[in-house]
C-alpha cells in the first residue's frame, strides 16, 4: 500500500504555488506510505541548459568544492545548488554526459536521481512531511509534478528504494502495486542496453516506458503498451518534460481519483489528497477506469 500524487498546472498563474500544493498532497497520503516519500518537481528551462540532480549520504563532504572540479575536468561552466542530501547541478546541455562521467570519477558514492532540461527529483527516508520539508518542496515553482510515499512491501526501505524512479531525459514514474515479471522484463531490457540503480519493480516499468519512448513511441503508446507487457497489480503516474499520463491494470484494484478543472488535472490515491486544491468543489472528478490511458501535454 502506498501513496501517489500528481498535479499538471494548464493555468501559468498556479505555477508558483506548484510545490506547496503538492506537498500538501503528498503529507495526506502519509499513513499509505510512512517509509519514505519523494517527489519530481518539473521546473523552469533556460536554453541549452540541463539538470542533474544528485544524491550523497554524506553531502558535506561529496558536495564541498564538487561543482569547481567538474566544470575543471569538462571545460565548462557549472552551477550547484545544494537542498540537504540532494544538490541540482546546471550544466550546458551539450555537456551533461560528460558531466556523469565526472561525477562517477570524482565522486562514486553520489547518485544520479534524474537527469533532463527541467525535471529536479528530491526522495529519501522519513514520513513525508519530514521530507518534504527538508528539501523546502512549499516554494517550489513549476509546471506539473508527481510524488509518493512508500510502504515497503517487497524491498528495503532506502534512498534508492524510494519513488519516483528516472531512467530516461525528463521522465519518472511512481508506482502502487506490485509488478510480477519485473525479472524477465529487466533481463530483457538490460540486453537493449537500459542500466539498473536497483532490484525494485517499480525502476524496471520506468525503464519500459523510457525505452519504449526513446524508441520512438510517444507517452501514451508507451502506456498502452504498457498494459500488454507488464504483468501484475499497477497504477502508474508518468511524468515527461510536457506531459503527465496516468494507467491502471485491468483488474484496478489499487484505489485511484482524478480531478480535471480549467486550471489543472490532479491526482490522488484517494479524494483526500484533492480536498485542499483550489476549485475542487466545481471539479470533475472521476475513478480513472481499468487499461486506460489518461494523459495530458503542455
Amino acid at each position: 500500500m502506498c501513496g501517489i500524487v500528481g498535479l499538471f498546472l494548464k493555468d501559468k498563474s498556479l505555477e508558483p504555488q506548484l510545490g506547496s500544493l503538492l506537498s500538501d498532497m503528498l503529507v495526506s497520503m502519509t499513513d499509505r506510505g510512512p517509509d519514505s516519500a519523494g517527489i519530481a518537481i518539473y521546473g523552469s528551462t533556460e536554453k541549452n541548459r540541463g539538470k542533474i540532480t544528485i544524491q550523497s549520504p554524506t553531502p558535506d563532504r561529496d558536495f564541498a568544492g564538487l561543482d569547481q572540479e567538474i566544470a575543471k575536468k569538462v571545460g565548462a561552466p557549472v552551477a550547484m545548488t545544494v537542498k540537504s542530501t540532494h544538490a541540482v547541478l546546471e550544466v550546458p546541455v551539450d555537456k551533461v554526459e560528460s558531466v556523469r562521467g565526472a561525477i562517477a570519477e570524482l565522486r562514486p558514492d553520489v547518485r544520479i536521481m534524474g537527469v533532463g532540461e527541467s525535471i529536479e527529483i528530491y526522495k529519501e527516508v522519513g514520513l513525508p512531511e519530514k521530507v518534504a520539508e527538508r528539501f523546502e518542496l512549499s516554494k517550489m515553482s513549476g509546471t506539473h509534478g508527481i510524488g509518493h510515499t512508500r510502504m515497503a512491501t517487497e524491498s528495503a526501505v532506502t534512498t534508492m528504494g524510494a519513488h519516483p524512479f528516472s531512467t530516461g531525459p525528463d521522465q519518472c514514474l511512481v508506482h502502487n502495486g506490485s509488478l510480477s515479471n519485473h525479472n524477465n522484463t529487466r533481463r530483457e531490457l538490460k540486453r537493449e542496453g537500459m542500466k539498473f540503480e536497483t532490484e525494485n519493480d517499480t525502476e524496471v516499468a520506468a525503464a519500459y516506458l523510457s525505452h519504449k519512448i526513446a524508441s520512438g513511441m510517444g507517452l501514451g503508446e508507451a502506456l498502452e503498451a504498457s498494459l500488454n507487457d507488464l504483468d501484475g497489480f499497477f497504477t502508474f503516474v508518468v511524468g515527461t518534460k510536457n506531459g503527465f499520463g496516468v494507467v491502471r491494470d485491468p483488474i484496478a484494484c489499487k484505489p485511484a481519483v482524478m480531478a480535471e478543472t480549467d486550471r489543472y488535472v490532479a491526482f490522488g490515491s484517494e479524494y483526500r489528497a484533492l480536498v485542499n486544491l483550489p476549485g475542487i468543489e466545481q471539479a470533475r472528478v472521476w475513478e480513472p477506469e481499468p487499461s486506460t490511458v489518461y494523459f495530458w501535454e503542455h
